[in-house]
This record gives C-alpha cells, structure tokens and sequence, in this order.
C-alpha cells in the first residue's frame, strides 16, 4: 500500500511537471495567438485542453467516462464543478464553448484580456442587475452564434458528497439563451480532490436528457441541481 502511494505520487510529480510546465509557453504566447482571430485563438486553446488531456491519461492515468453525450447543436450546459480537470475536458469536448467564470478571472492581467478574446462570459456574483443583463446579452449572443454555454452553477469546487446551493444566474441565463438546458453530473474530485493528492482512475461525466426552455425557475432549479449532483455520492 505504502509502494502504491509513492508511486501515485511520483506520477502526479511527472504530471504536474509536464503539464504545467507544457502550459508556460502555451499561455505566454496567448496575446499572441489572439491577435490572429478569434477562429484562431479558440483552436489553440483547445490544443491546450488536448494536451492536459494526453498528460492526464498517459502520465497521471487519469481516464474519461462518458454516460450520454452532448447535444448537436447549440445548448446551455449546467456542469458539477469539483476541480480543474473538468474545466478543460469541457473546453475540449464541447469544442470551445462560451464558458460563465467569475470576474476575477477576467481582472488578472494579460489572461484576462485573452480570457475576454476568446470568448468567455463574465458574472459578477455580486448580483447587480446590470452586470446580469451584460451576462444575459453575452450568452443569447454566444447562442445565436451556435456556440454552445457552460456554467458551473454552484459557484464552486465541491467535495464529493457536498451539493451547495445554486448561485444566482442560472435562471436568468436559461430564460435569456432560449435554449435546451443539459445538465452534467461528474464525479472528478474522486480523482482529483479540492485538497489532496492526485490519483489515477475514471471520472465520469454524466449527461443529462435535455430540458427545454421556458420552464418556471423553480422548476428549472430543482431539476438542475438535482442531475448535478447525481453521481455525488460519498463512498461505501
């Protein structure tokens, strides 16, 4: 058991190793690919969520389970977040979708304008009226352009077994897009905690059936966070 525990850790050294130092240079010439287009720009940062793909498969064994699939077409995506790792599997599976992420990640210097670049939508949990209507207006455009939406509705990383309440946002943004509402159960902090050691195993992402649009927003509530958490469940 000991030998089995070191040689996770050894593995997860190799793969941090790799990934993030793979990732220096992949982010640093980011304001550059941006000046390229937009077209451009999203294909490298699906080359980036490609290669976290390779490192976490073959250097971490870290492997991807799919129950369902996506929707061809335009979708408003609801995911379970529990760690990094599901950020850049959706970004690669989805093939550059508008993602919702917090505004301070839009403030951080360079990142945020290449954030901004590529695409993403800013909420501002704070809950101004304003800020939500900007959100709102971003998404619809996202959608009428045929690109698919992503957001982690509970706010934050969770440890299997927490469900945390839905943050505001979510029902604004399913009335505003007008689109079917998919929601994703995963269970990634099983292999990648919110605090703790890297192991190797199978994350599993779980879509949902689709749910049309204009349903009431406690319906549409109860239903999201219900899916969500579907797979989050504590071990025997």
């Amino acid at each position: 058991m000991a030998e089995g525990r070191l040689m996770e850790r050894l593995r997860a050294l190799i793969f941090k190793t790799a990934f993030y130092g793979g990732s220096v240079p992949i982010v640093l010439l980011a304001p550059v690919a941006a000046l390229f287009g937009k077209s451009f720009f999203r294909s490298w940062v699906v080359g980036w969520t490609r290669y976290h793909g390779w490192c976490a498969r073959n250097l971490m064994g870290i492997h991807t389970r799919f129950d369902g699939a996506p929707m061809r077409g335009p979708a408003l995506y609801a995911a379970k977040h529990q760690s990094f790792y599901e950020t850049f599997e959706l970004v690669r599976l989805l093939d550059a979708p508008a993602v919702v992420m917090r505004q301070e990640y839009a403030r951080i210097p360079v990142w945020g304008w290449a954030a901004k670049r590529y695409g993403i939508i800013v909420i501002d949990r704070s809950g101004s009226a304003s800020a939500l209507r900007q959100m709102m207006r971003e998404a619809k455009a996202a959608g009428a352009a045929g690109r698919p939406v992503v957001i982690f509705p509970e706010g934050t990383r969770s440890a299997i077994g927490e469900a945390p309440p839905l943050q505001a946002g979510l029902a604004g943004l399913y009335r505003a897009v007008g689109l079917p509402l998919i929601p994703i159960a995963l269970d990634s902090a099983r292999v990648w905690p919110k605090v703790g050691p890297l192991h190797s195993g199978t994350v599993t992402f779980r879509f949902g059936d689709p749910i049309p649009a204009g349903l009431p927003r406690a319906e549409i509530e109860a239903r999201v966070h219900a899916e969500m958490n579907h797979l989050n469940h504590p071990p025997l």
